[in-house]
């Protein structure tokens, strides 16, 4: 059987595609290694920001996007993609389990953050523990909260919580920042944010959340405590295009380029949701993408 459009991945960007283009009336089928629908919002505990529904935890908005894509009857295949290969008219993704072939293929398979892999922050993940402060600022109005790393994102982050929180920690493994000067200007001009230099982070504790924070000099080796209502971790983020490295081109860190329709330098091939290169990364903007993605695959059919 071939395809008209294959997508890989089932978070909010793959799920607005199959959405779409089962209203289309298109043959598509939709791969995830887990049987479980949602990506990243799977571990945000609350979501206050997508449109109509304030308040929602991340599971139960991942639960409502699978059970429409349900309702369209879409296939989900729980096979782990292993290979995609190209060919004039055909396009194939093989699994470890079989292999499927398709007119087109949208990859979908968005990013994750990058962890600093210190106790606690597992546990404490959507507890306090946030990697998106434009999304978990506001559920920490006025209150302590501090933001890790040293980059553009972690000093945007703490601009941003200062203008909501009491007090904001910005720590940083060195002595400089590493973020633009107008940024840092910005941040040093900001009277709640204390600068924590030449600090790594060693734990983050609490009982059912987030407590507070122990730290350790990386110059002098002391080691030290924050009391902390939340922890905003700002390290990078890893988009997962390994797979798909010699097939479309990326950026220097790894985002497919792809403008708004989602087109990617290889014909026949769509990128929609984190993978790709874009200014704003949440979940109204990756069911968007899945949207363009199969508008442009109806565009690609028909020229």
């Amino acid at each position: 059987m071939k395809y008209d459009v294959l997508i890989i991945g089932s978070g909010p960007a793959g799920l607005g595609a199959a959405i779409y283009g089962a209203r289309a009336g298109l043959k598509i089928a939709v791969f995830d290694k887990s049987p479980i629908s949602g990506g990243q919002v799977l571990t945000t505990y609350e979501v206050d920001n997508y449109l109509g529904l304030p308040g929602i935890s991340g599971g139960d908005l991942s639960e409502k996007f699978r059970q429409h894509a349900d309702a369209l009857q879409v296939p989900f295949i729980t096979e782990e993609v292993v290979e995609i290969r190209v060919e004039k008219d055909t396009r194939y993704i093989v699994t470890s389990q079989a292999t499927y072939e398709t007119r087109t293929i949208i990859l979908a398979t968005g990013a994750h953050h990058a962890k600093l892999h210190v106790k606690g922050e597992q546990e404490l993940a959507g507890m306090g523990v946030s990697y998106c402060a434009t999304c978990d600022g506001a559920f920490f109005k006025k209150r302590t909260v501090a933001v890790i790393g040293g980059g553009d994102v972690a000093v945007e982050d703490a601009i941003f919580l200062a203008g909501l929180c009491k007090k904001v920690y910005l720590i940083h493994r060195r002595d400089e920042l590493r973020a633009a000067k107008s940024l840092q200007k910005k941040l040093f001009a900001l009277d709640n944010v204390e600068l924590c230099w030449n600090e790594t982070a060693t734990e983050i504790f609490g009982e059912d959340c987030v407590e507070g924070i122990r730290l350790k000099n990386t110059k002098s080796g002391e080691a030290s405590e924050l009391a902390v209502d939340g922890v905003f971790i700002a390290v990078g983020i890893n988009p997962e295009t390994e797979l798909f490295q010699n097939i479309v081109d990326m950026d220097e860190k790894g985002y497919i380029i792809a403008g708004e329709d989602c087109k990617t330098s290889c014909e026949g091939i769509f990128a929609a949701g984190d993978i790709r290169k874009k200014q704003l990364r949440q979940i109204i903007t990756a069911v968007a993408d899945g949207a363009n993605a199969i508008a442009s695959v109806q565009n690609f059919f028909h020229s």
